[in-house]
């Protein structure tokens, strides 16, 4: 798994059984970072014509497979029924009826010489879905304790019951703006939040932000790249901040936009995995505006939760079972997404 908020590669080696429900057991898992020229190709990619696309998506795939031989061989793994690979978001514009994730070429299961699971977003699409979030079925399946399952990575997503019917979507941008202007500043991200929490809010920049279309639509929704750079970008430049101020008026604007997704229900478990659970502040701002209980969990659910999830999926591809949800995405029906491919 590879996600907007270009951490890296997330690695996961992971054993599931099926009794009565589904259990899991993360046995092995790694996060391999991105080097500076991939971490350029990677924030650009929206700005490429689709030959190079292309071009990139072989050396991505390619890339991929090496990452996943040392994964194998630094953990001496030897069974492994299968593959499952989420690759990168390249481009995602469900309402033109495109997604393209880099990484899911049949390469992938011939230089491995294992079966492969990939692709999970464009069949969705297809179905006339926003091809996301595809993490909910997981939160069903396998995290089904917890009232609310929020994943703070470059976007805020999160899935829910309501009426015995599971829904899920995009809340807003997270660390895919921190970072973005942290880096200004020489640091790959706010580490705990403590430059955020030396700023200002702006009150005219978070009325603002606060003011977006996005926030008024209802689900299915869901964000990507391209929706950041033409409108929040642009808006945030536009005020001529420092950095500090910046930072701490977009933790204000998450914690609000989450705080009125997860008090529509009282006395609910909130669980809250991805990167930005270990920034302290953000976790502080949002518990200031709600009386539910947030669970940051062990560091393994927190990082490696939708590598875990995307695992699960394909599973769920190769027994033929529903892996992505018409509740969720807005597709015409339940389906079994992904792509297999055998060596």
């Amino acid at each position: 798994m590879s996600g907007t908020s270009l951490d890296g590669i997330d690695v996961v080696y992971a054993r599931f059984n099926c009794d009565k429900a589904w259990g899991f057991e993360i046995i092995y898992k790694e996060t391999f970072g991105y080097d500076n020229v991939w971490s350029d190709v990677l924030k650009n990619l929206v700005t490429y014509s689709t030959h190079k696309l292309k071009k990139i998506d072989e050396d991505y795939t390619r890339h991929l497979v090496n990452v996943i031989k040392s994964f194998i061989t630094k953990y001496n793994i030897e069974t492994i029924d299968a593959i499952c690979s989420h690759g990168h978001t390249a481009l995602h514009e469900p309402e033109k009826r495109m997604t393209y994730q880099i990484g899911n070429k049949q390469v992938l299961s011939k230089l491995l010489g294992k079966t492969v699971v990939c692709d999970f977003r464009v069949q969705d699409v297809a179905l006339g879905g926003q091809g996301a979030p595809l993490v909910p079925i997981g939160d069903e399946l396998l995290f089904s304790k917890y009232e609310f399952c929020l994943n703070l990575g470059g976007f805020a997503n999160i899935s829910t019951e309501i009426n015995g019917c599971r829904i899920a979507y995009d809340i807003c941008p997270v660390n895919i703006v921190l970072n973005y202007y942290v880096r200004s500043l020489g640091f790959g991200y706010d580490d705990k939040g403590h430059i955020a929490s030396g700023g200002s809010v702006s009150k005219a920049l978070l009325k603002d932000l606060n003011s977006l279309d996005f926030y008024q639509q209802k689900h299915p929704k869901s964000l990507g790249l391209e929706w950041v750079r033409k409108y929040i970008f642009p808006l945030i430049d536009s005020y001529k901040l420092e950095i500090k101020t910046i930072l701490r008026t977009c933790v204000e604007h998450i914690a609000i936009q989450i705080s009125k997704e997860i008090n529509t229900q009282e006395k609910a478990s909130v669980l809250v995995t991805g990167g930005g659970a270990y920034n302290t502040f953000l976790m502080d701002r949002i518990q200031y505006y709600t009386t539910n209980t947030i669970v940051i969990p062990s560091n393994a659910i927190v990082e490696y939760k939708e590598a875990l999830i995307f695992a699960f999926l394909g599973i769920l591809k190769l027994r033929n079972q529903v892996n992505t949800l018409k509740s969720v995405t807005g597709a015409i029906k339940d389906h079994s997404a992904g792509i297999v491919y055998f060596p």
